[in-house]
């Protein structure tokens, strides 16, 4: 123990030996402000990463190719499938629904388990892997089940109820692991990585996810009903999985073997050897053994909670926060208490967040169903020999170029939003990017012909860049304001002791709670429309909503 005195700090002898002096040594302590800097660089500095060459940090990024390759499949084909199979129009959106209803309480608990696993291949991989498995799994039940009922079962009633069963199990589990595979693949890059490569993996990861999206839809755009493989694996289907399967086992692989990742155990051993001696500080210089009345806490390591994530990112260490925030793990509970008592200017973000993701999903997963119902005026629930449902797959491909052009679209944007930036704010683009998805749907809606409705696909891209970028730019700026405050002393009660990691992790709740809006209302919706147009329209509508409301109530950052 160091006792810290006006002159000079003195050491305690070690126990056992004859106290005869107390023995000086030199070091310069200044404030306390830097003393708690030399111990949080002392500490964390002997646990930083190693650098990673950029080949690592792009086999760690693979995933999220695989990952959006076989979500743009699932996009793309599940609102077909389903009703190729039998699925009742008024029920095909619930299956949106229980996969976020899922997510929204075992969130936290897959969070909380990934923290603190102690397999001897780390934290996250076992995890990683597990949920890779599930999404194979998942994906090989959507789109071969109908084939593998339809081989054992032979009545038709019986078929068609086992078709539509093994294939929403198949959505709801693929749904289920890749949404929640992202948590762990972040928080692994976050553990095995220093600050600047965390920026550097993040960036390859979002390049890739771009590349994996119109990949995927480009598959799914082919004609290979028609083909020698469409010939040899049986159908359009088959040849999708066998692309979808292929990629994701073969860029899982190689993300899991991407990075070394230090065991739980092993971590807690090397940080036990760190020094981590209490440290007394002198007070107003009273001499010898004056203690003071504010002791310099001693930075704590701690596992990272994925469901927090950008916590790993914060420039702010742990040394520097509340200790009892430091400790608090994300649960459920905890997460709700931070929503409803968060200040005014996050709630509203949260609000418009919601919105846009609701306007978003709503066209999203029903676009390809649209392209082939009302462009395309075929029949999903015709027989499959007739003309109306070829037509009706012929839009649903053409509705994957669609989907396709918004990947590209999305990953132009998000330079051409740099180049923006500084004439119009984050609040401008904020704006425009739900204006122009809402003006985009709308004529789309109103007007659907080929040629439009494939050229307007663009906007799509505008608004998942937009949603995917801008609140997270947002809260980022708001803690800098606050941060600002807090070194003028000037700062807000309400937004005391909040973390980056709490907002974020509101911000992603919103997207399964507009899941579940979006599976739990439209369903019923297109039923009593009568016609699939109203799910664009109802994308324009609560697009154009959310540009009143972030006109209105969003804060202006400079």
């Amino acid at each position: 123990m160091t006792l810290l005195s006006e002159d000079k700090p003195s050491r305690f002898p070690v126990p056992g030996n004859h106290i005869t002096a107390m023995e000086p040594y030199s070091v310069d302590c200044g404030s306390k402000g830097d003393l708690a800097n030399s111990i949080d660089s002392t500490v964390f500095g002997s646990v930083e990463p190693p650098r990673r060459s950029r080949g690592r940090l792009i086999m760690h990024g693979l995933v999220m190719f695989g990952r959006e390759f076989c979500y743009a499949v699932e996009a793309a084909f599940v609102t077909p499938v389903l009703l190729s199979v039998g699925l009742p129009r008024s029920l095909y959106s619930l299956v949106w629904l229980i996969s976020p209803l899922l997510g929204f309480i075992l969130q936290p608990v897959i969070g909380s388990a990934s923290d603190y696993c102690r397999s001897r291949w780390g934290r996250r991989r076992p995890y990683i892997l597990s949920l890779g498995i599930m999404m194979l799994v998942g994906i090989t039940m959507f789109l071969n089940g109908d084939a593998v009922v339809s081989a054992i079962v032979r009545h038709r009633g019986v078929k068609r109820t086992w078709s539509i069963v093994v294939v929403m199990f198949g959505v709801v589990l693929f749904d289920f692991a890749a949404d929640f595979i992202d948590g762990p693949v972040k928080a692994y890059l976050f553990d095995v990585c220093s600050y600047q490569d965390k920026e550097r993996g993040l960036h390859y990861h979002a390049l890739l996810t771009g590349l994996g999206g119109a990949c995927g839809y480009l598959i799914g755009a082919m004609d290979w009903g028609h083909s020698a493989l469409g010939v040899l694996l049986g159908s359009e289907y088959q040849v999708i999985y066998f692309f979808s399967a292929l990629t994701w086992s073969f860029f899982l692989t190689v993300h899991l073997f991407s990075i070394p990742e230090t065991p739980l155990s092993k971590q807690f051993i090397s940080e036990s050897s760190a020094p981590t001696a209490p440290l007394i500080v002198a007070s107003n210089g009273t001499g010898y053994g004056a203690l003071s009345k504010e002791l310099v806490p001693t930075p704590e390591l701690r596992p990272r909670s994925f469901s927090a994530l950008s916590e790993a990112n914060a420039v702010t260490s742990s040394a520097k926060q509340p200790s009892k925030e430091v400790q608090k793990r994300m649960t459920l509970k905890s997460l709700l208490s931070a929503m409803i008592n968060m200040p005014t200017h996050y709630r509203c973000l949260c609000v418009s967040h919601l919105l846009g993701w609701t306007a978003f999903l709503c066209n999203m997963l029903f676009f390809t169903d649209f392209m082939g119902q009302i462009v395309y005026k075929g029949n999903p629930y015709a027989p499959h020999n007739t003309t109306a449902y070829a037509t009706y797959e012929r839009g649903v491909e053409v509705g994957c170029w669609g989907l396709c052009i918004n990947a590209v679209s999305s990953a132009l944007y998000s330079y051409v939003q740099r180049l923006m930036l500084p004439y119009i704010g984050l609040k401008g683009l904020y704006f425009m990017g739900y204006f122009v998805f809402g003006l985009g749907t709308s004529l789309i809606g109103l007007y659907p012909n080929i040629i439009s409705t494939l050229s307007l696909c663009s906007v799509f891209g505008v608004m998942s860049s937009t949603l995917y970028t801008i609140p997270f730019n947002l809260i980022s700026e708001y803690h800098k304001q606050e941060e600002d405050q807090r070194k003028q002393g000037k700062e807000d009660p309400s937004v005391q002791g909040r973390g980056t990691g709490v907002d974020c992790a509101a911000l992603t709740c919103m997207v399964q709670l507009a899941q579940i809006i979006v599976g739990a209302g439209l369903g019923a919706l297109v039923n009593l429309a009568g016609s699939v147009v109203v799910v664009v329209l109802s994308a324009s509508t609560m697009s154009l909503v959310g540009c009143l409301f972030i006109a209105v109530f969003i804060r202006h950052v400079d």
